[in-house]
Formats: C-alpha cells, sequence, structure tokens
C-alpha cells in the first residue's frame, strides 16, 4: 500500500492548481472583480449566484450556504473523494509526479474511489478496442447504419462488450484489479462460481463527468438470444448515480455554456446524432427520467440567465408524453426558458439524421414550442372532447398546467387557447385556473413554500452593491450563522467591513507599519472586532502562505465563515491598479474616524473647561495640534 504523500507535493499540487479552471469544469464562472469570479453554487440550490472563486488566493466561498476551501477541498465535496484521493486526482491533472513516504497511514474503510474510476478508464479502453475484433462485426454494421463512422465512434468512445462470460473481468483482473473492486464498480455481478462480466455481447458507450471521468456505462443488446433488456447500465455505485449523471455532457458543457441552450435527447444515438448535425449542446439521461438533479447540474452549467433555453425531444407515444408531463412538473426549478422539439413523424434525432441529413436535425430545434403549450396538448389528448365528460376532465387536467406557466402574462392567452381547443366558455375556464393557482400542487407545496422562505430580508451587507440571498434552512431557527449578512446595515459597519476586507485581501499592498497601527483601531461592532483581532495576531505571517490558516487560526470557529466571505467577497474597487491605493484608503480612513472621534471628545472638554488661559485648556490646544499634524501625515502616507 502507498504511504503518505509528501507534505511538500501536496503544497506544490495546490499551488500549480488554477483553481478557477478545476471548478469551471462543475461551474460556469463570470468575472466578479479583481481576482474574483463567481458562479451558482454547486453545493446547494439557488437562483442567484453566490458562489465565489480567488484563482490568485486559491480558495472558494459560497456566500449562500458557506461552503469554503481549497482544490482539494472542492474536489472531495464534488466527487466524494479522501483528501489523498483528491491530492491524487489533481496531481494526475497537472502531470505532477508524487512521492509517498513510508510509515503511511491506513486508508479509510470503504471502497477507494480511485481504483474504482481506474478501473472504469481500463474497461472503457478495453471495450474499445474490442469493437475492432471479428467478434464486433454485428456491432460495427449496426453503428454503420447509423450514420456513425469510426472518428464518431473514437469521439464518444463507443465500444463492444464480447459475448464470453469473463472476458473483460479476466483482462482487468490481469491488469490487478480485483473482482471486488469490478463489482463495486458495476463492471461486473457476482455468481455462485465468482465474478463474471455485467455487460456482454453489447454495444458500450462510456458515461463520463464534466471532467471526463468515464463513471458508467451504457449499453445496446445487439442478439435475438439476449434475454436482457435493450439498454443496460451500470448499476448504483460509490462513482456512478443516475440522477446525478448525463451522457454527453462532458462533450456538451462548453457549448452550453458559451450559448446558454442544453438540448435534452433521449438516447445515446441521439446525443451523437446531434453533435455529429452541429448541435453539440445535446446530453441525454442513463436509464431514468429527467429530474431535478439533472437540472441542478445543467444550472451549474448554463448559469441562471433568463434568456437561456433548455429544448428537450420527447417520443410522440405514451411514454414520451409522461416523460413531457414529469418534465413541465420540474419545469419550475429553471430560469432558462424550456421548449420541447417534436421530429416530423415523431423520428428522432439519430433516426432525423439517418434518412434526412444534418440539415433536417439542426431545423428540428429551430421548430421548437414552448414546453407547458406541448404539455398542454398532450394533456387534453387523451380525451374524448365530443362528450361533456371528456371536456370536463380535459379542463380538470389541463388547468393546473396554465396556472403553472412561470410568466403570469403569458396565462390569460393560453386560457383563452384553452377555451378555444375544448369549445368551453371562456368563464368556465377561467375559474378552473384561478382555482388551479389556489390549490396547492403535490410536491410544488413544498418547493413554494421553501422558496419563499429563502430569501433573509436581512441579507443586504455585501461589498457588491449587494445582496446575497441565503437558501431557507430547516423549519425550526436555526442557529444565528456569523457572516456578512449578519452583520448591521449601518454607514459605521460599512467602513469597518470594507477596512477588514482590505487588510485581509491586501495586507502585502498595505503595509505592516499601517497594518500595525490599523489593528489597534477601535471596531464597534462585536463580530468584526473578533476579525480585527486575528488579523493582529497574524501580522507576523503576512506576506507567507500560512497567512490565511493562521487567521482563521486566531479566532474562534463561529466567526471562520465571516473571515472567509471577507477574504472572499469582491473589492468595491475593480481598477487593478487603483486597488492597492483604495486599500490604503479605506485602511487610513478607519484610523481617521478614531482620530475624528478624539478631536470631537477634546473640543467637547476644551468647551466644559470655559477659560481659553486655563492650564487644561492650552494643552488640550496642543493636543489637537498634534491632533491635525497626526491626520495629515496619516493621509500623506
Amino acid at each position: 500500500m502507498a504511504g503518505r504523500i509528501r507534505a511538500s507535493d501536496i503544497e506544490e499540487v495546490k499551488r500549480r492548481t488554477n483553481l478557477a479552471d478545476l471548478v469551471g469544469d462543475y461551474v460556469t464562472l463570470k468575472n466578479a472583480g479583481i481576482d474574483s469570479m463567481k458562479g451558482l453554487c454547486p453545493f446547494h440550490d439557488e437562483r442567484s449566484p453566490s458562489f465565489h472563486v480567488r484563482p490568485a488566493l486559491g480558495y472558494y466561498h459560497c456566500f449562500g450556504c458557506g461552503e469554503s476551501g481549497d482544490a482539494f477541498t472542492f474536489l472531495q465535496r464534488m466527487d466524494h473523494l479522501t483528501f489523498a484521493e483528491s491530492v491524487e486526482r489533481l496531481a494526475a491533472r497537472i502531470h505532477y509526479g508524487l512521492t509517498y513516504e513510508e510509515g503511511s497511514f491506513a486508508r479509510e474503510d470503504g471502497p477507494n474511489r480511485a481504483r474504482l474510476l481506474a478501473a472504469n478508464t481500463a474497461a472503457a479502453e478495453f471495450f474499445i478496442a474490442q469493437l475492432a475484433s471479428g467478434e464486433a462485426e454485428a456491432a460495427r454494421k449496426f453503428l454503420t447504419q447509423r450514420g456513425f463512422d469510426g472518428a464518431a465512434c473514437e469521439r464518444f468512445g463507443v465500444g463492444y462488450a464480447p459475448r464470453g462470460w469473463d472476458g473483460m473481468t479476466g483482462h482487468l483482473r490481469g491488469l490487478g484489479y480485483t473482482p471486488q473492486e469490478l463489482v463495486q464498480s458495476g463492471l461486473a455481478s457476482e455468481g455462485q462460481r465468482g465474478a463474471y462480466d455485467r455487460f456482454r455481447g453489447r454495444i458500450v458507450w462510456p458515461i463520463r463527468d464534466t471532467s471526463g471521468q468515464t463513471l458508467g456505462f451504457g449499453a445496446r443488446k445487439l442478439y435475438d438470444d439476449d434475454n436482457g433488456p435493450k439498454y443496460l447500465n451500470t448499476p448504483e455505485s460509490p462513482v456512478y448515480h443516475k440522477s446525478q449523471v448525463l451522457y454527453g455532457l462532458d462533450l456538451a458543457k462548453r457549448a452550453i455554456s458559451r450559448g446558454k441552450r442544453a438540448v435534452v435527447v433521449e438516447g445515446y444515438t441521439d446525443v451523437m446524432a446531434c453533435h455529429l448535425a452541429g448541435v453539440e449542446a445535446a446530453v441525454a439521461t442513463c436509464g431514468t427520467a429527467f429530474g431535478k438533479d439533472h437540472i441542478a447540474v445543467l444550472r451549474r452549467i448554463m448559469g441562471d440567465d433568463a434568456a437561456a433555453e433548455v429544448v428537450f425531444t420527447f417520443d410522440p407515444d405514451e411514454a414520451g408524453q409522461k416523460a413531457a408531463l414529469r418534465a413541465f412538473s420540474e419545469e419550475k426549478r429553471f430560469t432558462a426558458q424550456t421548449y420541447v422539439a417534436v421530429a416530423p413523424e415523431g423520428l428522432d434525432p439519430s433516426d432525423l439524421r439517418q434518412h434526412r441529413g444534418d440539415e433536417a436535425v439542426r431545423e428540428l430545434f429551430t421548430r421548437k414550442v414552448p414546453l407547458f403549450e406541448f404539455a398542454l396538448r398532450q394533456a387534453i389528448a387523451r380525451f374524448d372532447l365530443n362528450s361533456v365528460e371528456g371536456r370536463v376532465a380535459a379542463l380538470r387536467e389541463a388547468a393546473p398546467i396554465i396556472a403553472q406557466i412561470k410568466d403570469p402574462s403569458l396565462r390569460p392567452g393560453y386560457t383563452r387557447e384553452l377555451a378555444r381547443m375544448l369549445g368551453s366558455e371562456l368563464a368556465e375556464v377561467q375559474h378552473a385556473v384561478r382555482g388551479a393557482e389556489r390549490a396547492p400542487r403535490g410536491d410544488d407545496r413544498g418547493t413554494r413554500s421553501r422558496s419563499h422562505q429563502s430569501v433573509d430580508p436581512n441579507a443586504a451587507a455585501s461589498v457588491e452593491a449587494g445582496r446575497y440571498v441565503r437558501e431557507a434552512g430547516p423549519a425550526s431557527p436555526p442557529a444565528r450563522r456569523i457572516g456578512l449578512s449578519s452583520l448591521r446595515n449601518t454607514p459605521t459597519t460599512w467602513l469597518e467591513r470594507d477596512a477588514l476586507m482590505a487588510m485581509l485581501q491586501q495586507g502585502e499592498s498595505i503595509g505592516l507599519e499601517l497594518l500595525q497601527q490599523a489593528v489597534t483601531a477601535q471596531v464597534m461592532d462585536r463580530d468584526l472586532r473578533v476579525v480585527r483581532d486575528a488579523i493582529g495576531g497574524a501580522l507576523p505571517a503576512l506576506g507567507t502562505p500560512e497567512w490565511w490558516d493562521t487567521v482563521l487560526g486566531g479566532a474562534p470557529e463561529t466567526h471562520h465563515g465571516l473571515i472567509r466571505e471577507l477574504g472572499m467577497a469582491p473589492m468595491p474597487q475593480r481598477n487593478a491598479g487603483q486597488l492597492a491605493a483604495y486599500s490604503r484608503d479605506v485602511v487610513v480612513s478607519l484610523l481617521d474616524r478614531d482620530l475624528v472621534e478624539l478631536k470631537r471628545e477634546l473640543l467637547a472638554r476644551h468647551q466644559r473647561i470655559g477659560d481659553s488661559g486655563d492650564p487644561r485648556a492650552r494643552q488640550i490646544q496642543q493636543q489637537l495640534v498634534a491632533l491635525e499634524s497626526a491626520r495629515r501625515s496619516l493621509r500623506a502616507e
């Protein structure tokens, strides 16, 4: 077993890793100021971006849920890795060789995620190689008939699983993987005579995450004597969770982020057809219905732009109708506009490309219709509108769909359209829609309640004009979270907050001498006073890699979130050339406030004495002169 990773290697991997590039594999980031980027938090559901990344600092922080950390922490949280596995992953990413020391610690119990991912990678390579074998002729014929040549198969990593009992299992065991690891990864099943291949005699597609790691596989049967399902996927495993993966996202993520459009199709060959036709934002679910976790994945890639689009394709059969209604039931989780594209004669994108070419696939998505309109027509199509009973049942089914349209200005128009489609009185349809608007709708009841509670009316404190919206916690009142949003919204607090932010982020630019004065300045806010004292205790570490951790170590854990937010929030000064000057100015303003307060106190004492000839009055005048000199000197610096 490998030993402990050398500490200097860990620091070097951290130093060489570009945190913005790493996070960008999971979240679309936008510029938010000098050395600051922001996007939708990958750790909680939110509508307004509150997740900030500071590439130069090497830290991230979410002002909504409080999650923060470095590149190692991010990978641990996102991909459920141990610390050692996150270091190994990042080292492999930057092609850095790690050194392991003797006297190793024992890894935690449970499956080694890195080993399972490596097994999947080895299996993908095995399947790709098998596609060129003589046995795979039926697979090559299937793919060629559908317009997928060798280059297309290589692009998507398509492979072939041999018909034998344990061809893949034997190959991977020869590479050092144990039967337990193969079963845990979902590559093999456990039988009375040991582990055997899960995928046999099938075309295989690798299912990857946004960073390109193979998490699992989807496989289609080829032979009539195969009694298994038409499509077989990797089962749930420590690395594969079907409700959280989208086939093709590793290839589509940049097109989705750039074009603010995602296309959701129904099969692996549909994704291939779309990409090859130039619709490179296409993805597909893997053996499960499109749900809220998929929405969260897409939102992190697209961002929450109201002009963004998500276009679904559904088969025109009953299963497709159910899928459309399921998608519509989750539609409110999107800020983006949602549409449906249905090909002529009900062809899916793969068949459409095969029979009518690439142009027909591209045109398919220009003929999209709003998802709610499609859901409305599908809902009433099941009823006999020539009977009173049928019209009443159709109205009962369709009214909630109109009531759930996100844009209220569209509801009256679609209410009239529904009345026309049903041949019913407009007033009758309006009454049904209003009733549906008032009625709670299953799961939506909880969603609506949570979304209304999620806005903290006091979350107004932020340097970015700002408001950061905190997601709601449990129903019972949570303990007070100390962060920017918990600070008082007063000019006094604003100055203290901005000065401490400058001291944390631009300490070297401000200079040790000025900082030593600043940490003695009066701070009225009790929580910011804790931060000031932590900075004062950490001054010997200024300019070293330990600065950040030393500040945190000097404060109680209850205030770590506030310190991280002060250290991560974008500075109000967006001009890099003026940032150092701004930082010194705001710190000087904090010190000057003390001097102004002292001047006010001296003037009040002088006034109470009354007699300017009194020695005490002359002493105060001398102090006032010295005070003004100190203020001018401070400003001159």
